[in-house]
């Protein structure tokens, strides 16, 4: 094959893939807008921030608990349509049945923890706006048809509830696509600091003298950004982007040794990053600071 002829072959086998270019249309469609504004704020009013959002958040795991949950009903209802179709032996029915009974249950904690996460981020996010409410969508089209499955294998229409089973692992599989295009491809739920490039040497960002105690600056090493804070311990240095959600620290409120997020009030402690209240579910990034003839200069937190 001709250098021509290899080029225009790899540029048609480079081409986005059917599902994925499909996601991207859907998340041009500006008339989700609207429905999709109204429910986040229902969420965002119904869900208080304390306790209760940073449990559903997973702060306390140091994890989104939203993909851990969404385990158990895509887990047991494929082990139920498995069941109905390539069988089991004896009871293989009674189980398929109680299978989909747990995974309906298993989709309420997971249904009200992906809410919450695609709340905090619809937003800032007209693709997550729109990819999401489709997501969401698409799950209760799911709990739809394994509830109906259910229902008719109790009545007695055992075909017609693996049909309507078998339809609801249709419904799971695309919005497990669309669940899996919002994490990996939009960052929803991930550590929002995870791919910055932090210098590894020494980069001078201030002159000491410009950082006067309990004022923050934002500072930038080698095109990272740094949250910059003079207290009575010292001077410690975050990285400004929180770990949430990517909101701007600099522009939070300071009190008492940490820094509330301006956008979602996750409260990070400055001298080692820690969570001191949610809904943030991972650490906020900590960087070597030292002051030189001078000069205030940062370098790459330990662990980076």
């Amino acid at each position: 094959m001709g250098g021509e002829g290899y080029w225009s072959a790899m540029s048609t086998s480079l081409r986005p893939p059917v599902a994925h270019a499909a996601v991207e249309q859907l998340a041009r469609i500006e008339q989700l807008d609207q429905p999709a504004r109204v429910i986040g704020n229902a969420v965002r009013d119904t869900i208080p921030r304390g306790p209760v959002k940073d449990g559903l958040s997973g702060t306390w795991l140091g994890h989104a608990l939203h993909p851990l949950l969404t385990d158990l009903p895509i887990g047991t209802w494929t082990s139920a349509v498995l069941l109905d179709w390539l069988g089991g032996g004896r009871g293989a029915d009674r189980a398929a049945d109680r299978l989909i009974g747990i995974g309906l249950a298993a989709a309420v904690p997971a249904a009200v923890t992906g809410w919450n996460d695609w709340a905090d981020s619809e937003v800032a996010s007209a693709s997550v706006r729109r990819v999401g409410i489709v997501h969401a969508a698409a799950n209760v089209t799911a709990v739809g048809l394994f509830g109906a499955s259910l229902v008719a294998r109790r009545g007695g229409a055992r075909g017609g509830g693996k049909l309507l089973a078998l339809l609801g692992a249709g419904a799971i599989g695309a919005s497990g696509y669309l669940g899996g295009h919002l994490s990996y491809a939009k960052g929803v739920g991930v550590d929002q600091t995870a791919f910055e490039d932090p210098p590894e040497d020494w980069a001078p960002v201030m002159r000491e003298g410009e950082l006067a105690e309990g004022e923050p600056r934002y500072a930038e090493a080698h095109g990272v950004g740094v949250l910059v804070v003079r207290d009575a311990d010292g001077v410690h240095a975050l990285s400004n982007r929180c770990t949430h959600r990517g909101a701007p620290l600099d522009e939070g409120e300071f009190a008492d040794g940490c820094v509330t997020c301006p956008r979602h009030g996750s409260v990070f402690r400055l001298a080692d990053g820690a969570v001191m209240q949610g809904p943030a579910a991972y650490p906020q990034p900590v960087w070597q600071v030292r002051v030189r003839d001078g000069v205030v200069e940062l370098k790459a937190p330990v662990d980076a």
